[in-house]
């Protein structure tokens, strides 16, 4: 069941594009009705709040399916949840914009989209290539991975987590030169209500402890999972090249799970690149990510076919 979910999902990902398959509508509804519940707003009860704004999906969903006894109805749950949990739109149209600017030699709106890229997604300051093998295993890898051992539950859980950890706010100046370039009038259009809809996420305010109370779970939870997918990176590439990274950062317990899976991907990857040529480093390691991502879908097939995992 869970290799049929996951077939599914991963192909109809990338057509249901409308808002009823984007997580982050569904996130700003729950953020609003939870924003109603007055007793948890108190700054003493923030971390309960917290565990709470977590948890609650979360049985919920365990609880739907648990109740759930035919095999079919269950798999349709099932795979409705992680669709809506895999992959993100907003990311995937920016690195579309970012190759139509690059190609269109417009350096500048490349630099601003590459930015935009950061902010949206609190991410430290990376390259835009490694800003997306980042995403590509936040929003697919770790899904998948969650999904088969912990079924939809698991899934939702990871990507509740992650949601809490990106910043929604952005600076509206950056979106305004975005919208200023030369980039048609639906596209400016398209950005004035990203900001809009960013402005709406940006309502949760969480407090410092929380912050590093997530930031902390987050990690913890990537360990692991960041080293399996970093050795699935060494499998699909320059495995002699990337293995000393590898095993340099393998019981590594205070290096950000974020520099690992890089590291070993970019070693995993020639990247013989001209200064000016901004498109060639995002789309050789959007490549790699890809196959990473085929050979992580094999093994988990070849583990549920053989019984290994249910």
């Amino acid at each position: 069941m869970s290799l049929i979910s996951l077939l599914i999902a991963l192909a109809a990902e990338k057509f249901l594009s409308s808002s009823t398959w984007q997580f982050s509508v569904y996130y700003q509804r729950y953020l609003k009705m939870f924003k109603k519940i007055k007793t948890l707003a108190a700054p003493q009860r923030s971390m309960v709040a917290n565990g709470i704004f977590i948890i609650v999906p979360t049985a919920l969903c365990y609880i739907v399916l648990s109740i759930i006894s035919d095999g079919i109805l269950h798999l349709i749950v099932s795979t409705l949840v992680l669709i809506v949990c895999f992959g993100c739109v907003k990311t995937r149209d920016t690195y579309k914009q970012y190759l139509m600017a690059a190609f269109r030699g417009e350096q500048t709106t490349c630099s601003l989209y590459h930015q935009q890229l950061i902010q949206d997604k609190n991410l430290p300051e990376l390259g835009f290539g490694q800003s997306l093998v980042w995403l590509n295993y936040r929003y697919f890898i770790a899904i998948m991975i969650f999904f088969v051992l912990f079924g939809a539950p698991g899934a939702l859980f990871y990507r509740l987590l992650t949601k809490l950890n990106e910043s929604p706010k952005c600076q509206l100046e950056r979106k305004e030169q975005l919208m200023k370039a030369d980039l048609g009038e639906s596209t400016a259009v398209d950005d004035h209500e990203a900001v809009t809809e960013q402005q709406q996420e940006a309502g949760y305010d969480e407090y410092p402890e929380v912050k590093r109370f997530n930031s902390k779970l987050l990690f913890f939870v990537d360990w692991l999972p960041v080293r399996i997918v970093a050795f699935g990176y060494m499998l699909v590439g320059h495995f002699s090249k990337a293995l000393p990274i590898w095993l340099e950062n393998l019981f590594d317990v205070e290096k950000l799970p974020h520099k690992v899976l890089i590291s070993v991907a970019q070693r995993s990857e020639d990247l013989m690149i001209e200064q000016d040529d901004c498109t060639a480093e995002p789309c050789l390691l959007v490549r790699l990510a890809k196959r990473t991502l085929l050979l992580c879908l094999a093994v988990v097939a070849i583990l549920i076919l053989t019984g290994v995992i249910s």
